[in-house]
């Protein structure tokens, strides 16, 4: 079971794609060139890849798991490359809130 919402991460790169469903991710899979090393990150920390056979998108469980100090650390790399928000600041308690929280940061970089 998929723990919605969750964030895409791209390998190589610092940014993090948040992901409200999976109707999210099929909207955002159709504009990007993912890699096999790309991986979703679920609110419970489980990590997927994403696989593609038949026009059908499949997540596929890898079994790692991300703890909340992993999951922070993606998203401070992430916030890095914008250089708006003093790193050492950003906390979470679980990954739940740290996944949540990426959704908020990327508003707020729009406005």
């Amino acid at each position: 079971m998929i723990y919605w919402p969750c964030i895409l991460k791209l390998d190589g790169d610092d940014e993090l794609i948040y992901l409200n469903d999976k109707s999210t991710l099929i909207n955002e899979y159709g504009e990007l060139i993912l890699c096999d090393d790309d991986y979703i990150i679920d609110s419970a920390g489980y990590t997927y890849l994403v696989e593609l056979a038949s026009n059908t998108l499949t997540l596929l469980k890898t079994g790692r798991m991300l703890m909340v100090d992993e999951v922070t650390q993606l998203i401070r790399a992430n916030e890095f490359k914008k250089s708006e928000l003093c790193l050492t600041k950003i906390h979470f308690i679980s990954v739940s809130d740290a996944i949540k929280s990426a959704n908020q940061l990327a508003l707020l970089n729009e406005i």
